[in-house]
């Protein structure tokens, strides 16, 4: 369980152009559930998704992971609970050119130390599992956007990670690659995972595959709905 108490997030504090993000949010979130957090531009999800990921410290409030507080620790701890417990899909995927595809997918496991052909089996293992298995040593920039958003998984994945955050994923996607992606995250479901997604998409906000729906507006919760399991 991740559980935020009177979260609040300011920008530019105390400066002529300060911008108050989050205002006093509190809520809990299920680890092992999908979780979507939606709203309009401007409305404080994406910020709220990046303080949940340890992405960002709260200006105020305290954020609580599996009952411990984490927000006030040491940069090198979190850095240490990201690696761990989150992955991370960006909006614009965020691969390195110049890279090969299964090079992408192994960056964010070199810190841990891995033998190299260990490490390599498992981001091939992972491509593979995502239809990507034949463009291993493709570089990332001759990818279509479809199969870049599911090397940006696999690379999430790279870790094992208890949870997969993804802010906008299907923001540059047509309809059929919002499907594909959904049904992405309903595997990554089946396997125990959980996954917290930012999105405006009517067809993430309408799908089956959300369990719990947070809406945002003006950095505020103006509703949770549970979704029936």
């Amino acid at each position: 369980m991740i559980r935020l108490e009177q979260i609040s997030k300011v920008f530019n504090q105390g400066r002529p152009n300060e911008f108050r993000a989050i205002h006093g949010l509190s809520l809990g979130i299920a680890a092992d559930r999908v979780t979507l957090f939606t709203g309009p531009s401007g409305s404080g999800k994406t910020t709220l998704l990046s303080l949940v990921g340890c992405l960002a410290r709260p200006t105020s409030g305290r954020i609580y992971l599996k009952g411990r507080m984490i927000s006030a620790l040491p940069e090198r701890f979190l850095t240490d609970i990201r690696r761990s417990t989150f992955g991370f899909v960006f909006q614009r995927f965020n691969l390195i050119k110049g890279l090969s595809l299964i090079e992408n997918v192994m960056l964010p496991a070199y810190p841990l130390g891995l033998p190299f052909p260990e490490l390599r089996e498992r981001a091939a293992g992972l491509l593979h599992g995502l239809g990507l298995g034949s463009k291993l040593e493709n570089r990332v920039e001759w990818l279509s956007g479809g199969e870049a958003q599911r090397a940006a998984i696999c690379r999430a994945l790279i870790n094992d990670p208890a949870i997969l955050i993804a802010d906008e994923p299907t923001a540059n996607l047509d309809s059929a690659l919002t499907r594909e992606f959904l049904a992405i995250v309903e595997g990554l479901r089946g396997q125990g995972k959980g996954v917290i997604i930012t999105s405006h998409d009517p067809l993430i906000a309408e799908s089956a595959v959300m369990e719990a729906v947070i809406r945002m507006r003006d950095g505020r919760r103006v509703e949770r709905m549970a979704m029936e399991d």
